[in-house]
């Protein structure tokens, strides 16, 4: 029966080819807009480490002065003092730890036929490989004792492995980053987490290079992200009252979460009788939550998105009364069908059928527009421009969206032929 509605179908579309171009083409552009902007939207907003997320959890004090602060009603810093992060860390209060920071870091080829270039580089401790679920090609990340002694050693992702070294092992080889030399212990296979929530945000390839934060510092790396709170000496980072590094904590349970928390809440106490803080007030937000309250995604986009699914509506509806003057153009036909026997149920799934055909066809010319969109993205200077991106799931979804639409569309069509009265077509014909 269903080839028999096919058949029928197909005639119909064929019949009146520009009405048929009309319709499928008004629900591709509303299928393709949707599909782009939900391509875009999904990349920025999807989980930059699944599997993993549900344990990483970010603490947030606050060192600022008093001025201004009604407690409970100010929200705490994003970022520690050196001075807050160490004595975090010291505590080991959580299943694994790392303080972090981002800069721009200087690479100088040995190479003379490489010139210097530049790369993201992160400053962190040795936890930040663990607890990321971060992959190597070769070698592993840095000991804690390496840390602790400030030793120069780099971890180097896979693509400036690939330009330094022609992609070979080059564990116990040096890297030469601003005015220091580094001997690699690990190089990563590809890992670029969107967004790079660990470094200041941002999106792309990922980090070229992870120093150990003392070691860093002691080669005289500045991190580009910090914010004072008061007036002082910023020549260094250690003692000036400024946050600049994220402390990122791995907790494996709802329990252990309470217990960081309390602990918390009972450090920002200490310091406040210490004379050192005023502010009371502490958060700790797990991954997706921290993303969030970050505004991680650019509002523009979300935007965008809200008004590409308006305009599907706007297309759907155009779509309904396309296929609503189609049905009363062929009232007579439908009524002769009913007179020779057709239920109203078969007339209903005859629509059907064509509406789901619309959708199909409307899905393969909206793959098209989406990959259009996207292209034009791709040349955008946005930072995540390039990862712009049709992938397995999307090309699944336009269909799915372009066939519930051209079927919600075809519903009133359907419902409108099914119930045309036979008895008066076949008496006006």
């Amino acid at each position: 029966m269903f080839s028999y509605y096919l058949n029928l179908a197909l005639r119909s579309l064929r019949r009146n080819i520009v009405l048929t171009s009309l319709m499928v083409s008004s629900l591709a552009l509303g299928v393709g807009s949707c599909i782009c902007m939900l391509t875009v939207l999904r990349l920025l907003a999807g989980d930059p480490l699944p599997g993993l997320s549900a344990h990483i959890f970010f603490p947030e004090i606050d060192p600022q002065p008093a001025t201004g602060y009604v407690p409970g009603q100010a929200k705490p810093m994003d970022a520690f003092t050196y001075v807050d992060a160490m004595n975090l860390l010291r505590t080991r209060k959580a299943h694994r730890q790392s303080a972090v920071s981002g800069f721009k870091a200087k690479i100088v080829p040995q190479s003379g036929n490489l010139d210097p270039f530049f790369t993201n580089g992160v400053m962190a401790t040795a936890d930040f490989f663990p607890m990321f679920g971060v992959p190597f090609r070769y070698g592993s990340g840095w000991s804690r004792s390496d840390d602790d002694g400030a030793v120069p050693v780099v971890v180097i992702a896979d693509y400036v492995n690939d330009k330094l070294f022609g992609g070979v092992d080059s564990v116990g080889r040096m890297v030469r980053i601003g005015e220091r030399d580094f001997r690699v212990v690990g190089v990563l296979r590809h890992w670029a987490p969107q967004p790079r929530f660990y470094s200041g945000g941002g999106y792309g390839q990922g980090d070229g290079v992870f120093l150990p934060l003392q070691s860093a510092l002691a080669a005289g790396m500045s991190t580009q992200y910090f914010d004072c709170y008061v007036q002082g000496d910023q020549r260094d980072l250690r003692t000036a009252p400024c946050v600049w590094l994220g402390v990122w904590l791995q907790l494996d349970s709802e329990a252990d979460a309470q217990t960081y928390q309390a602990f918390l809440t009972h450090y920002v106490g200490q310091q406040i009788r210490q004379g050192r803080f005023v502010r009371s007030d502490v958060a700790l937000l797990g991954l997706t939550t921290w993303l969030r309250d970050e505004q991680m995604v650019p509002e523009d986009v979300r935007q965008l998105t809200r008004l590409a699914f308006g305009f599907l509506l706007i297309c759907v509806v155009n779509t309904v009364g396309l296929l609503l003057a189609k049905c009363l153009r062929r009232a007579r036909e439908i009524g002769v069908r009913r007179a020779l026997g057709a239920s109203r149920a078969t007339i209903f799934a005859q629509f059907m059928v064509e509406a789901g055909i619309i959708g199909l066809a409307g899905g393969v010319l909206g793959l098209a527009f989406a990959q259009l969109g996207l292209w034009a993205i791709r040349h955008e200077p946005a930072e995540y421009a390039p990862l712009a991106h049709l992938d397995v799931r999307m090309f699944a979804m336009t269909f799915a969206i372009a066939l519930v639409s051209s079927l919600v569309a075809g519903m009133l069509p359907a419902w409108r032929a099914c119930r045309i009265s036979p008895a008066i077509q076949v008496k006006e014909g």
